[in-house]
């Protein structure tokens, strides 16, 4: 659902922007009351109804409002002022507290769970194929048409497969179809929960949900107080952004935007990107090429780098050490800038949580999707068209901003590897989605792909298809192949690898 302007995707918006506005404008007195009002300027008389009542609307974006200001959803067994909790959330220190995506139960319509039923498209065929291949006999003739008694049913979907008019539907919950790690599950009531010792924050169950019942968490809020105080505040963002805020919107309109909102200064996260491919390409001669390491895995998707990590605990030294590109840009930005808070800029949910971990330091203060940052221009009516630059990004390579779409992460890396490793060969693997992701790293532990450069991506698609992009996945595509192509450097140096990041 992607680029498309659903009501789901206004109201999120809507949110953001209004999160924005009151810590732009609010003051420590009005900030509570102004809360409060978002839900009644949301939703109103004058909105469309698409709930079963104005009052579940209203709490439904009551719920969005603290997860927009990176508080908890309230629990249901108590009551819990709206604004609970604010005082902890008002500080720009704050960094997200997991669980990062959570489930609104006031918003979950309890869809079922898989299944298959048949429709009113059944001819009642003399043939009955479907009837003729179930297993476990669940289909029977009633009234001249197939029924799937479904306490019998197996799930198998061989019914479905062999009937001649399609008239057996697939039933999926989408939440569950879209999470490649079974993180979905069911509570007492039939509603969607999500089990956070399987969850890898990727967010595709977010944007697959069609009832809007599941969010995750913002920094928008603690952002925007910070650039209101007027604090040293630098924007890293990233290579996915081309086209995610209008078709003619250039880097130069993206950058004075940026500036206009009270960001110091911004850099490209491909700068990072850059480092990393050298690095990561220096990483596979020394010590796949070697045999050291039976294959490489890349590390610059932290949904990827989780779901190694935590299914695949053996593989864990596999991961590439380096740095990843919203790291290693926010390192190079503190060496010239100590006293700078740093902003990364993108696509993705998991993000939130890689700023936030402890085991490697992320020199990262915050972390706000596209999406996020959409409602902050709106937040400020700040038309982009109005705003250029006399300076766009000339900071990164080709290969670099290339990390952006599947595949892009191990071409780079090959191509540097052809270029500074010249006569060495290179065998590239990669996997897209979870689910995939799971099977090639299931084959990686099997001994089948060794010698390999693996790169995985959370998300089908790249950093284009993230959870917190605005337009649908192939216009992204398009729109940073020819950024890419329009790079003025292809590849990075080599002396790129000598940089240090302590």
């Amino acid at each position: 659902m992607r680029g498309i302007e659903t009501p789901i995707t206004k109201v999120r918006r809507q949110v953001f922007e209004e999160i924005a506005r009151i810590a732009f404008n609010s003051t420590s007195q009005s900030m509570n009351d102004d809360i409060e009002a978002v839900p009644y300027k949301i939703v109103n008389e004058d909105t469309e109804l698409y709930r079963e009542s104005i009052y579940q609307s209203r709490e439904i974006v009551r719920e969005r409002v603290r997860l927009a200001m990176g508080m908890s959803l309230r629990p249901e067994d108590r009551m819990v002022h709206l604004t609970a909790g604010i005082e902890e959330s008002n500080i720009s220190e704050k960094y997200y507290e997991p669980p990062l995506m959570q489930v609104i139960p006031s918003a979950c319509n309890a869809c079922e769970e898989k299944g298959y039923e048949v429709s009113d498209m059944c001819k009642g065929c003399v043939a009955h194929p479907c009837r003729q291949v179930c297993p476990v006999g669940a289909i029977t003739m009633v009234k001249n048409k197939s029924y799937i008694d479904q306490s019998k049913c197996i799930k198998c979907g061989k019914c479905k497969a062999i009937c001649p008019y399609d008239a057996i539907s697939k039933k999926e919950r989408p939440c569950q179809k879209a999470c490649g790690v079974g993180a979905v599950k069911s509570d007492k009531l039939g509603r969607a929960y999500i089990d956070n010792d399987k969850c890898v924050s990727c967010g595709q169950c977010m944007v697959s949900c069609p009832f809007g019942a599941i969010s995750d968490k913002s920094q928008v809020f603690q952002l925007c107080r910070a650039l209101k105080e007027g604090q040293e505040i630098i924007a890293e963002i990233a290579p996915a952004f081309v086209g995610q805020f209008g078709p003619n919107i250039t880097p130069r309109n993206i950058k004075a935007a940026l500036q206009e909102l009270g960001f110091s200064e911004v850099y490209e996260t491909a700068l990072g990107a850059d480092i990393g491919a050298i690095a990561e390409a220096h990483h596979y001669v020394e010590k796949v090429v070697t045999g050291e390491l039976p294959f490489l895995l890349t590390s610059c998707c932290p949904a990827w780098s989780v779901l190694a990590k935590k299914y695949f605990p053996d593989l864990a030294d596999k991961v590439s050490q380096e740095l990843t590109p919203m790291v290693a840009t926010a390192r190079t930005i503190k060496q010239e800038h100590p006293n700078a808070k740093v902003v990364f800029i993108g696509p993705c949910a998991s993000k939130k949580l890689e700023a936030s971990r402890r085991t490697v330091r992320s020199d990262v203060d915050f972390v706000i999707t596209f999406e996020e940052l959409q409602g902050m221009f709106d937040a400020k009516n700040i038309d982009l068209t109005k705003f250029e630059a006399e300076s766009s990004f000339h900071n990164a390579t080709g290969a670099g901003r290339g990390y952006a779409v599947a595949g892009g992460v191990a071409s780079a890396i090959e191509r540097c590897i052809n270029e500074y490793y010249p006569g060495t060969e290179v065998k590239i693997e990669h996997a897209e989605g979870l689910a995939e992701c799971k099977k090639i790293l299931t084959l990686a532990k099997a001994g089948k792909k060794n010698g390999c450069l693996i790169e995985g991506m959370g998300c089908p698609g790249g950093c284009v298809a993230g959870a917190g992009t605005n337009i649908p996945i192939a216009k992204a595509q398009k729109a940073l192949a020819d950024f890419v192509k329009n790079s003025t450097k292809p590849l990075p140096p080599k002396e790129l690898e000598e940089i240090e990041l302590k």
